[in-house]
């Protein structure tokens, strides 16, 4: 595996802009939060630090967003167990709830629970309840005609499998709205970006037409969980509704964008899908220090408005993201895209401090347009993922 190279934040030098609206969005946008999830902890040493929920929080309130008429502010509800057990399994959940009641599970390592990845620490089951219930609430308010988009920022926990948790996921929150939106619609299309896999969200719909997955990741030969192969493309009815993108580390805006437009768009017209849950990871952010890509909010921006632009009934969830005032810059850019505001690059003073007690080493929202330096490996990695797609999953879909 390749180290985080130790980058610092660039400089911004981007000009204050007012905040205005872009082309109108047909219905409202649902915020979906609950400062309860100030209550939970994967432990201090841990690299996915909660406190990124609340930051991304504050720097939302202090643009105004939820005074906006057009965005609703909607407070998390707990997940019931039933929804639950429509994926995950009775054995599993029971061990998750016996951590919460202050038992040690007989053979954590069973259930992928131990010290590392998925620590066994008290609280770990209702705040996944509660990230997971945010996403079932997104699926129904859209499936509800409520709003247009829901946004959880605290679900995209993707790597969650049936009966074991996995990459800091213990509830697969977007495979449960997946799962939920099917109760209404025919066709789901799972739309990731985050710099990891979404491996658990493939495997549950592997072999299945009902939901294409569109995968786009730093190339699990360099990155856990080690898949997300261009060779992977479902298999029975699912052949052809499994779609991966794998980038080589150092990957920038324009090579990983360039991929997105390439395949996505084409998928989605072709699919045709009644509705898009889409996981946001941040951690393709050039700054982040687990993952090697070299994003920037540019171009994590510029598949938003794509995904957006589907005009498409969305769930949008979080995800990954370990440079906590990455998170909250993206995430609140994301929201005013749902919401059709471009943002004031001037970020409040006292939030510039906020962040610069996490790290955070510029004043502005955006990151300055940057292009990455292009080597023979990334050219190649995502030509040829791209060329793969289209000869072996296009012809699949009649393209």
């Amino acid at each position: 595996m390749l180290s985080k190279r130790n980058n610092t934040l660039r400089k911004q030098t981007l000009e204050p802009m007012n905040p205005r609206t872009l082309e109108p969005v047909k219905s409202a946008c649902a915020f979906i939060y609950s400062e309860k999830f100030d209550e939970y902890t994967y432990g201090e040493a841990h690299p996915l630090k909660m406190i990124r929920l609340k930051l991304t929080y504050e720097l939302i309130k202090s643009y105004d967003l939820l005074k906006f008429p057009n965005i609703s502010f909607i407070e998390s509800e707990l997940a019931k167990e039933e929804d639950i057990l429509s994926f995950h399994s009775k054995e599993y959940i029971e061990a998750l709830k016996a951590i919460d009641m202050g038992e040690y599970p007989q053979n954590p390592s069973q259930f992928g629970l131990g010290w590392g990845d998925n620590p066994i620490i008290k609280g770990i089951y209702e705040g996944s309840l509660l990230s997971s219930g945010g996403s079932i609430q997104a699926a129904r308010l859209i499936m509800d005609e409520k709003t247009k988009i829901a946004f959880n920022i605290a679900g995209g926990l993707h790597h969650a499998m049936p009966d074991r948790a996995s990459g800091f996921c213990y509830i697969n929150d977007p495979v449960l709205a997946i799962k939920e939106l099917l109760k209404k619609y025919n066709k789901i299309a799972y739309i990731d970006i985050d710099a990891h896999h979404g491996d658990g969200v493939q495997y549950a719909f592997y072999d299945t037409d009902k939901v294409l997955t569109i995968s786009l990741h730093e190339a699990g030969t360099f990155l856990f969980p080690g898949t997300g192969f261009s060779e992977e493309i479902g298999t029975g009815k699912g052949k052809g509704f499994s779609v991966n993108l794998p980038f080589y580390p150092g990957t920038d805006d324009e090579t990983f964008v360039w991929g997105f437009n390439e395949i996505v768009p084409v998928l989605i017209d072709a699919y045709k899908p009644d509705a898009i849950v889409a996981q946001l990871g941040v951690d393709t952010m050039s700054t982040d220090p687990l993952t090697h890509l070299e994003l920037t909010t540019n171009g994590f921006c510029e598949m938003v408005k794509k995904i957006r632009d589907f005009n498409l009934p969305l769930a949008a969830l979080g995800g990954g993201g370990y440079n906590v005032a990455n998170v909250a810059r993206c995430w609140t850019l994301a929201l005013g895209i749902f919401a059709g505001i471009e943002l004031s690059d001037t970020i409040p003073e006292d939030k510039i401090r906020l962040l610069k007690e996490h790290g955070y080493e510029g004043n502005v929202l955006r990151d300055n347009k940057i292009k990455g330096k292009i080597d023979e490996s990334m050219q190649k990695m995502a030509e040829d993922g791209i060329n793969y797609i289209k000869k072996n999953i296009f012809p699949l879909h009649n393209i």
